[in-house]
């Protein structure tokens, strides 16, 4: 094992030794290396006064080369905050702004001990150095029973771990606390479970209440208590785009300093929040008390960012930056989530209208982008391919009985048609015409 890597994993153990035995075999052996090209790179930047001829670009009269096809589309930027290769933890200066943005959205943060958010290439690629750095052959990934597809193909086809379900609802259709509890405690002879809380849940468009939110923790910390060793993935994706009586903040500010035995990571990003999914910027964030930790948890990161895609994209934090630092970036966000909440409203008050009978049901929904419809007596891949073969409408169905519609992408004027079409196919599916 490299020596820096096995410097990074004395720090870990020695400042917490819960987080040690979380970590995956790739998790103990990654290091980011400090003599190599990049590092290098960054001493030559600071010193070499004269000529620098240690990094990977082309460079015309002393800033960086460009072609004036692109440049002409870019020219508010200097070509310094774009052409360069970003840092692999990302821009300095994005880091930081996207930190106080944290703090003030999640309040309950202010007074904890957090990392630097560090820059990934949008939210599946810091699932993905999740995965990498704690989930080994046969780890347990706990999640619900209406998930996102592609956890799968992070945790379970990349690294083998063992995706364990519970049911997102329970009986009173709120949050099933006790469903997350019996799949939690049933990895005690492992010692270890990587708990995902995905809210805005993608696909019901579902968030926690305060007392659900209570009870969320409450079943982390005590299976703390029991031994077990939790790594705490707070997926927040759609964060703030809450419509209703739901929580308001990250379960992140909450899972934070809660036990030596949880480790809480914090995924999220610009992709959904700001409205940019093709720019592809999230960021991950770790808490601990130790900032000797936090630091090797970067560190570690790091590696991982450097063996895979070295940095992300410079442009793209670029643009996230001088957004976030406009004066009128709150408002014009606020508007186009005010927009949402009213589609999402507009689509309730339809399916609670009586128009639709029992043929359309839903599950609850309070925020994010997606509600789901459930059928009883006929296949939500049928009515998919019919409402797409007869209507020309597209859904996605999931299992059996689940329809997911994303009202973020349609027209709060056409939300009415939309459900009518469905309404219709489903019908006809089920022979009530």
């Amino acid at each position: 094992m490299n020596t820096l890597a096995k410097q990074l994993n004395e720090t870990i153990l020695a400042e917490n030794e819960h987080v040690a035995a979380m970590l995956s075999s790739l998790g103990k052996a990654i290091y980011f290396p400090k003599e190599g090209i990049l590092s290098q790179s960054a001493e030559a930047k600071q010193k070499a006064t004269n000529f620098n001829a240690t990094i990977g670009i082309a460079t015309e009269n002393k800033q960086p080369m460009y072609l004036d096809v692109i440049q002409d589309t870019l020219s508010d930027y200097d070509p310094k905050d774009i052409y360069e290769y970003a840092p692999p933890a990302g821009k300095p200066e994005l880091r930081t702004a996207w930190k106080e943005k944290l703090l003030r959205n999640n309040p309950s943060l202010v007074n904890k001990s957090i990392g630097n958010p560090i820059v990934t290439n949008a939210l599946t690629h810091g699932l993905s150095i999740v995965a990498d750095l704690f989930a080994d052959e046969g780890d347990a990934v706990i999640l619900p029973n209406k998930n996102w597809e592609n956890y799968e193909l992070t945790f379970g086809v990349r690294r083998l771990a063992q995706m364990v379900e519970y049911p997102l609802y329970n009986e009173q259709n709120s949050f099933n606390s006790d469903g997350l509890r019996q799949a939690i405690f049933a990895q005690q002879h492992k010692g270890k479970a990587i708990v995902l809380l995905n809210f805005p849940n993608n696909p019901t468009g579902y968030t926690p209440r305060a007392e659900e939110a209570k009870q969320i923790v409450q079943v982390l910390k005590d299976a703390a208590d029991a031994g077990i060793n939790i790594v705490a993935v707070t997926d927040d994706a759609y964060f703030g785009l809450f419509y209703e009586d739901s929580i308001a903040e990250s379960l992140f500010s909450t899972l934070s300093d809660i036990h030596p035995r949880i480790l809480a990571i914090k995924v999220d990003g610009a992709t959904k929040e700001e409205f940019v999914w093709g720019l592809r910027v999230g960021f991950i964030t770790y808490a601990s008390p130790s900032t000797a930790m936090l630091s090797a948890l970067e560190q570690k990161t790091m590696g991982i960012i450097r063996a895979t895609i070295s940095s992300g994209p410079h442009p793209s934090q670029t643009f996230i930056l001088r957004a976030l630092q406009s004066a009128d970036y709150e408002q014009q966000k606020q508007q186009k989530a005010a927009i949402l909440q009213r589609r999402a409203n507009k689509v309730k008050y339809l399916l609670d209208s009586g128009r639709y009978g029992n043929v359309l049901q839903y599950y609850p929904f309070n925020s994010g982008y997606f509600m789901c419809l459930k059928f009883d007596n006929i296949s939500a891949e049928a009515v998919r391919t019919t409402l797409l073969d007869e209507y020309g409408v597209g859904t996605i169905a999931l299992g059996e009985t689940d329809l997911r519609v994303a009202f973020s992408c349609i027209e709060e004027d056409d939300l009415e048609q939309l459900f009518d079409y469905i309404y219709e196919a489903a019908k006809k599916l089920a022979n009530l015409t």
